[in-house]
This record gives C-alpha cells, sequence and structure tokens, in this order.
C-alpha cells in the first residue's frame, strides 16, 4: 500500500501523540502524592480523569464540526498546542488545582485522534480506508509501548521530567504539522454559524441521520469494554497470579506488542478478505475466546499464551471505523468522529467506575469473573453493527458488485 507524505505526518504525529501520553502515564499518580502530600490520591485521580473526560466529552464534536468548516488542519494544531501547555502546566505546578486546569484544557482541545481520523478519510478511498485505520492504531500502540517505558525511566531521575518531555513531544508534533502537514479538504467558505458551537448540537444530529445511531451506540459500548483493561488488569494479575509490576509491565508490552503487529499487517487484508462487517464479527470472536481463556486461567504463563489469539480482535476495529465512514457524506466526516469521540468520552467517565464496583464485588470469589462480563458488553455490539449498517454497506457498493 503506497503511503503518501501527509499519511507519513499524520502516523507519525499520532506515534508521538501516543508516546507523550504513555510518559506521564505511570508517574501521575506520583506527581498528584508529591502536590497533596498525601498518600491518599485515589479520588484525586477518579476527578481528573472524569474532568478530562468531561470536557472532552463536551467539546470534541464541536471541535469535529469546526474542522468541517475551517479545516482539519487549524483544529489539529489548536488541539497540539492545548496538550502542550497542559503538561507544561503539570510540569510546574505547585498545587493540585494548577493540575486540573491543565486537564480542563487538555480535554477540551483534544481533538486529535477524531481530526487525524477525519484527515485519514478525506485523503483515502473507501476500500483502503480499513487498512489504513489499521497503521493508525498500529503508530499509537507503538507509540503507547515505548511511552511508559520511556516515563518510567525519566521519572526516576525526576519526577517531573516526563511532563517535560511529553510538552516537547507535542511541540514537535505541532511544528511538524505546521510546516510540513497540508490541509486535507477545501474549507467552507462562509460564516460559521454560532448555533453549531453548541456542544449538544452535534449530539441531536445523531438522532436525525438514520442509521446512525446503532454506530455511535457500538462506539460507545466497545470504548466502556475497554475501559476494563486500565481499571483492572493490575488489580486481576495481582489477585490471580500474584503478579509484581514487574510481570504486569512485561504482560501489557506483551500485548501491546502483538497488537501493534496485527493492527499494522491484518486489518486491510482482513477487510477484503471478509469484508468489513465480518471481520468486525471476527474481531469479536477472537476478543471473546481470549477474555474467556482468561477467566479461568489459572497460571500466568497462560495469558502470555493468549495474547495473540487477543491481538487478533485488532482486526475489528479498523473495520468498524471504515464502516462508520460510510454512513455520512464527506462534509460530515468531522462531525461525525467529533460525535464518536464524545462517545468514547461518555463511555470513559462511565465504565471504569462501572468496571471497579463490579470487580470489587466479585474479587475474593472470581476475579477473572471481570472479563465475562466484557464479553457479555462486546456482544451487544455484534446486532447492533449487523443491523445497523447492512444496508449503507449495500448501497456503497457499486453496480454490479
Amino acid at each position: 500500500m503506497p503511503i503518501n507524505k501527509p499519511l507519513i505526518v499524520i502516523f507519525a504525529a499520532i506515534c508521538l501523540d501516543a508516546v507523550g501520553i504513555g510518559l506521564v502515564f505511570p508517574i501521575l499518580p506520583r506527581l498528584i502524592e508529591e502536590v497533596t502530600h498525601s498518600p491518599d490520591i485515589i479520588a484525586y485521580i477518579g476527578i481528573m480523569t472524569a474532568l478530562y473526560a468531561a470536557m472532552q466529552f463536551l467539546f470534541a464534536p464541536v471541535l469535529g464540526a469546526l474542522s468541517d468548516n475551517l479545516g482539519r488542519r487549524p483544529v489539529l494544531l489548536i488541539s497540539l498546542a492545548g496538550a502542550a501547555i497542559n503538561y507544561l502546566i503539570m510540569a510546574f505546578a505547585p498545587q493540585l488545582w494548577m493540575l486540573f486546569i491543565g486537564r480542563a484544557v487538555a480535554g477540551l482541545t483534544s481533538a486529535n485522534i477524531s481530526v487525524a481520523t477525519a484527515y485519514i478519510t478525506d485523503i483515502t478511498p473507501e476500500d483502503k480506508r480499513a487498512g489504513r485505520f489499521g497503521l493508525f492504531s498500529a503508530m499509537f500502540g507503538i507509540g503507547f509501548i515505548i511511552g511508559p517505558v520511556l516515563g518510567g525511566v525519566l521519572g526516576d531521575h525526576w519526577i517531573r521530567l516526563p511532563f517535560i518531555a511529553a510538552a516537547l513531544l507535542n511541540a514537535a508534533n505541532l511544528l511538524l504539522a505546521l510546516f510540513v502537514l497540508p490541509e486535507s479538504r477545501q474549507p467552507v467558505r462562509q460564516g460559521i454559524d454560532l448555533a453549531a458551537l453548541n456542544p449538544l448540537k452535534p449530539l441531536r444530529w445523531v438522532f436525525s441521520m438514520k442509521g446512525l445511531l446503532p454506530i455511535v451506540l457500538v462506539y460507545f459500548i466497545l470504548s466502556g469494554a475497554g475501559e476494563a483493561y486500565g481499571t483492572c488488569w493490575a488489580l486481576w494479575g495481582f489477585d490471580t497470579f500474584r503478579w509484581n509490576g514487574l510481570w504486569i509491565g512485561l504482560s501489557l508490552g506483551m500485548f501491546g506488542l502483538c497488537q501493534t503487529l496485527v493492527q499494522a499487517f491484518l486489518p486491510g487484508p482482513a477487510a477484503r478478505l471478509l469484508g468489513e462487517r465480518k471481520a468486525f464479527v471476527a474481531g469479536i470472536g477472537f476478543a471473546c475466546i481470549a477474555l474467556a481463556a482468561m477467566a479461568f486461567a489459572s497460571q500466568g504463563w497462560m495469558v502470555f499464551a493468549i495474547m495473540p489469539i487477543f491481538a487478533l480482535s485488532g482486526i475489528g476495529t479498523p473495520a468498524f471505523q471504515a464502516l462508520a465512514t460510510r454512513q455520512v457524506d464527506a462534509e460530515r466526516q468531522g462531525q461525525l468522529q467529533g460525535v464518536l469521540a464524545s462517545a468514547v468520552s461518555l463511555a470513559s467517565i462511565v465504565a471504569p467506575l462501572a468496571f471497579s464496583t463490579f470487580y470489587f464485588a466479585i474479587q475474593k470469589q472470581w476475579p477473572g469473573a471481570i472479563w465475562l462480563s466484557v464479553i457479555a458488553i462486546n456482544l451487544v455490539a455484534v446486532p447492533l453493527v449487523l443491523l445497523g449498517t447492512k444496508r449503507r454497506e449495500v448501497a456503497a457498493q457499486p453496480a454490479g458488485a
């Protein structure tokens, strides 16, 4: 698959963005502990996570709509600048309220993923989108493998150093987009409708577009299910196998490596061989098989043996992303991606609380049961995709196909 210069820039930007996120991921609790002078920081982490997700939920659709009106590039530049400001604030903030301001700014401007997805949609033919979305996910996966390791090393020297590094990475990202990335679509030459800046208006748009609601619900469901790993993985590893931090890190690194390889090479061929809808169902099937095995695993090595099967679930997400882009015309792609980003943000507010509550209810009896709940949630998405995209996918096929 030929990759042109704009794609290389977008993929590099997403990889650097993921490195920046991963840099601070293992250090943030220690920073909060230093600022608050208290070891009891769980509530602060929860509030900070919810604040970021809430700001993203409110403003991602607005930024997506603005990218349709003004172009992808200006909104991406605003988002990258916001991320750099956030990390700088967190690098030097002496008080907790400053950290909250930094996370609020980051959430308000967090349009990187949705705008980059819309950019790829603009410059990619429909039959190649699944493959390029797979590479998109692979670039994010590579960055997120590198970031936590690098963040841990830098944090051992100085707890603020990972945040400075993340700010520099986002500044480099900003310069890369500013001087190298061209605009992917012609901006609309008309005044901005102030009513469009209402953050709830794009969500009402979902209900006005027939067939779009199932797509948004699936994004919400899959994003919510994905929150189980960040919420429960470390707890489950310790409770079931008595893993220490090293083994938890190795398990996540192994999964990240397998997932990156799958995302880099398989989504495109899988979509061509199976079709996008069947590729999505196959991805859900692989995830359910792996999750069931994890639920009943009695020894740690079993988890590592399951990882390749688990990673094969990655063929489903790019296929679904490609299906989602077919539901609206080219002029509404940014608005669609913004709404989908809001669904992800809403799930990231609700799901961690739900999974943590359920996990602690079954922790002593059967910790692995948490993965059975994820299976149940994933399976809800299958009929929504099969019923919600059938008509549009058939309509998108060329005559005589």
